[in-house]
């Protein structure tokens, strides 16, 4: 880790959504936020400050066949602090990254434990794999290891009817998301498909991964009852090669799969425009590689979501929602500087000319 020096951020420091949100200057001292200036001389560093991004929608320490060793899940780490990805909420994964919070040149990590999944209905070496009658011990287990969350597979493909389905019937749901709650947690739902939504909302869920199954029936239930939503757009991109790939066995699955993927953007931009709350992460870790937050930024720009509302999903209003600081006075100091505006382009995400971790400059 590099050695924190005292730095006066200077030009133009966005610290909240709002248009009043800007300051001209701050600085950091011991690795935290200060408004005020400091005795100590300070190095400046100048450009268009944001707090450190977030990828809400992520997986350390696995990859496309299961848990990684732990060289490769510190270069997914990495490859995420890189872009200016500070914090992470790792939304399942059979990996114990919990050494990665004794490093202070890595991200920190928000986690929801291992997936839980329906038997034989999820990827290999993934999930815990079980019943509905298990549902609620291991919801209860997985709540007390995480950092907050617990993750569901809320469908996935159903071999029989050859097609994406519910995973779980609603009792058992309403049951085990109780239980999460009383264990402190909140729990999200891997959901692809439209018929799974109603029972995990009417459940208590307070957030729903992927979406893109949300129609105009739903998408009231889910503003009704402030369900969440983290579209993984850079992920839905990929359905058509998945489409592909399994039409011969699954020509309705893979028929289905292309109807949501050409209604992707209208799906998110009819769902920030109901009220839902949108936030940006990316499925690293699985098939895809780390570092694309910027990535999905854009997407969500694409889908017709104001560049205000899309850096927020990535900075302020994630933060906010995880629990989490921004550039306030006394908070540790994550943030990211770029050359320009990043509202009036959010593509400059791509390319931070400074990135400030716990107070220490690292790129």
């Amino acid at each position: 880790m590099a050695e924190r020096e005292v730095l006066h951020i200077k030009g133009r420091v966005l610290v909240g959504p709002g248009p009043d949100d800007v300051r001209d200057e701050l600085w950091v001292v011991d690795g935290r936020v200060s408004y005020d200036r400091p005795a100590a001389e300070a190095v400046t560093v100048t450009g268009w400050a944001l707090p450190g991004l977030v990828d809400a929608h992520c997986h350390v320490g696995l990859d496309a066949h299961g848990a990684v060793d732990r060289a490769t899940a510190e270069k997914q780490a990495l490859t995420d602090r890189d872009i200016g990805a500070l914090l992470l909420r790792d939304a399942g994964s059979p990996s114990d990254t919990r050494w990665i919070d004794d490093r202070e040149d890595l991200p920190k990590i928000i986690r929801a434990g291992r997936h839980i999944a329906r038997t034989r209905r999820y990827i290999r070496n993934y999930a815990h794999e079980i019943e509905p009658g298990d549902l609620t011990a291991y919801v209860r287990q997985e709540a007390r290891r995480g950092d907050g969350w617990v993750k569901l597979v809320g469908d996935w493909i159903d071999r029989e009817a050859g097609d994406l389905a519910a995973c779980w019937p609603a009792d058992a749901l309403k049951e085990a998301i109780a239980a999460a709650h009383e264990e402190g947690a909140r729990v999200t739902a891997h959901c692809f498909a439209e018929d799974s939504l109603a029972d995990l909302v009417l459940a208590g869920i307070d957030c729903v991964e992927h979406a893109t199954g949300l129609t105009e029936d739903t998408i009231p239930l889910f503003a009704e009852h402030g369900v969440a939503i983290v579209p993984t757009l850079v992920n839905i991109a990929t359905f058509p090669s998945l489409a592909a790939g399994g039409e011969a066995k699954f020509p309705r699955w893979s028929a289905h799969l292309r109807r949501l993927h050409e209604r992707r953007y209208d799906t998110v931009r009819a769902a920030y425009d109901a009220g839902l709350a949108v936030f940006a992460g990316t499925d690293a870790g699985g098939g895809l590689a780390h570092g694309l937050v910027a990535d999905e930024v854009a997407e969500l720009v694409r889908a017709g979501l104001p560049a205000t509302a899309a850096l927020s999903a990535a900075t302020w209003g994630a933060r906010d929602w995880l629990g989490r600081p921004g550039l306030t006075e006394g908070a540790p100091a994550d943030l990211v500087v770029y050359d320009s505006d990043p509202r009036a382009d959010v593509r400059v995400l791509a390319a931070p000319r400074r990135i400030v971790l716990r107070g220490a400059v690292i790129g």
